[in-house]
């Protein structure tokens, strides 16, 4: 099976080896059928600390790290 990666916003990284990650999705309101944008934060592993508050990344998920961590940082994009 093949594993989820997912876009998002580096929203803090004051963890050590670890930055949350805001993930936005979009989709149409089932009744309405306005757009609804919604967002949800993930935990994921920063083995050296290279990404900052604001940087656009890719997170893959993975084997559970620690408690709340299931996902690793694979690239930052422009």
């Amino acid at each position: 099976m093949p594993k989820r990666i997912l876009q998002g916003v580096v929203v803090s990284d004051k963890n050590d080896k670890t930055v949350v990650v805001r993930v936005e999705r979009r989709f149409a309101h089932p009744l309405l059928q306005k757009t609804v944008r919604r967002s949800k934060k993930y935990k994921a592993h920063d083995e050296s600390n290279q990404y900052k508050v604001g940087d656009v990344v890719s997170i893959e998920e993975c084997a559970p790290i620690s408690k709340d961590k299931r996902w690793t940082v694979v690239s930052a994009h422009a």
